[in-house]
């Protein structure tokens, strides 16, 4: 579902999953946990800020380099 017009500065759940290294399902979960915001579309197919997608990307990445 990645044809959408979407707005400049935000992902997909599909974008966002490839970026983080997780499933759709991982990211559902990073949301209901409060890690990950969505930042429009719709229910079904929310979008995700670059800025809050490469942030939590980095603090992963860090968290598994430590």
């Amino acid at each position: 579902m990645e044809s959408q017009n979407i707005r400049p500065g935000h992902l997909t759940a599909h974008q966002t999953a490839r970026v983080l290294g997780t499933s759709l399902g991982g990211v559902r979960k990073l949301v209901q946990r409060g890690q990950l915001q969505r930042s429009g579309g719709t229910e079904r197919q929310p979008w995700y800020a670059v800025a809050d997608v490469t942030a939590l990307a980095a603090t992963r990445r860090a968290r598994t380099a430590a």
